[in-house]
């Protein structure tokens, strides 16, 4: 039986648990519920989430992994997303991605808690997690399975996996790219797959988000990206999922059926809930951000005279997602030292997030100054907030 960890099953499992004892067919049809599913006596499962939020399916995968005695369990699980970015726990957003670009698009920015590089997500492409013991951890078979099933498919498909243990289509064209998490007892490794993604937004979205970022963050490694759908252009999306399926239960020796899950369903995933709000959170996705600096140069014009410019050096430390120092070093014939010297004060202990910054910022428009210097100060103000992306 599916146990808990410390041997512990709520009361919705135990009693899934129970309808399974005396319901010896259950195994070969679909399951009523997400905790009816888990409580499965087979050794592997293949789930697929209902879901389609980027931060609940994450959860989902942290749900699993803290909860499920994975020492007596391998799961499968299938997901995909709505459009998203994907960070890797030790990434830095604003290198990895045009921040300010997705918060116009309403794209949200989810960082994961396994390492690797960063990925878009939208509905043409597929999520696979691999949850084994650690003793069973086994990345090489987990990219067979999925070649294996797409050679499987059609055996015209040049695909191989790389010792990164990516997948590449004619060895050039990536497909999947991978990312894993190691617990004392636990694993689970999860990868993506292009079935018919918008390769377009993903271009467009996945560039820094400001020059000038010196960062220690794992950078991600840059690939040419292809759907499988432009080289099997009739593949269907039940057609790659039954085939995943069944190569998975092939290559373990299971002989697993397929079950949706839904995430949302607090009953059967107990405190899911407040795993996707940690994961929602911005002290998350932007504050476990390793610390870097931002150091470039600002051009400034003449508000009366726009063809008169300067130049201007912004450097900022951020820790935590914090401004911790800032230094704002600009032509005392432009603003007095003074009001730089204000100016970045203020700007410490901030998040480093322009909207925000914006607020601060404008706090100081409402000191005395002159109408010369208020006008400066204000062409400051923006060049530093656009410098942020």
């Amino acid at each position: 039986m599916l146990m808990l960890k410390d041997g512990v099953m709520t009361s919705q499992l135990r009693g899934a648990w129970s309808r399974f004892r005396s319901c010896s067919a259950i195994a070969s049809r679909p399951f009523s519920s997400s905790s009816e599913a888990l409580a499965s006596s087979s050794d592997g499962l293949v789930l697929r989430s209902r879901s389609t939020d980027v931060f609940v399916n994450l959860a989902l995968e942290d749900w699993i992994d803290a909860n499920v005695e994975l020492t007596q369990r391998s799961i499968l699980l299938l997901w995909r997303n709505q459009p998203a970015v994907v960070i890797g726990r030790h990434q830095n957003p604003w290198s990895e991605c045009d921040v300010t670009a997705m918060r116009n698009a309403g794209i949200p920015l989810a960082r994961r808690r396994s390492g690797g590089g960063t990925v878009y997500h939208d509905l043409g492409n597929l999520n696979l997690t691999f949850f084994a013991s650690k003793k069973l951890y086994d990345r090489q078979r987990n990219m067979k399975v999925v070649t294996d099933a797409l050679r499987r498919l059609d055996p015209q498909l040049n695909v191989k996996a790389t010792e990164r243990f990516d997948i590449f289509m004619n060895g050039n064209l990536k497909i999947s790219g991978s990312a894993s998490r190691l617990s004392r007892k636990s694993s689970y490794h999860h990868c993506t797959l292009l079935h018919s993604a918008d390769r377009s937004v993903l271009s467009a979205l996945l560039r820094p988000s400001c020059p000038g970022i010196h960062s220690n963050a794992t950078p991600s490694v840059q690939s040419h990206t292809t759907n499988l759908t432009d080289h099997a252009p009739s593949l269907e999306w039940e057609e790659l999922l039954d085939a995943l399926h069944q190569q998975y239960n092939k290559e373990f020796g299971f002989s697993a059926a397929s079950t949706l899950v839904d995430p949302c369903d607090i009953t059967a995933f107990p405190g899911i809930d407040a795993l996707s709000s940690e994961l929602r959170g911005w002290a998350w996705t932007f504050g476990k951000t390793p610390k870097f600096t931002v150091e470039t140069s600002l051009e400034l014009s003449e508000p009366e005279s726009p063809s008169t410019r300067c130049s201007a050096r912004l450097h900022v430390d951020i820790k935590s997602g914090l401004i911790e120092r800032c230094v704002l070093d600009v032509p005392v014939s432009w603003l007095p030292d003074w009001i730089g010297r204000e100016m970045s004060s203020v700007m410490v202990g901030e998040r480093f997030c322009r909207n925000g910054l914006a607020v601060v910022l404008s706090t100081l428009l409402r000191c005395e100054y002159s109408d010369v210097q208020r006008k400066r100060l204000l062409g400051l103000s923006d060049a530093v907030l656009s410098a942020m992306g």
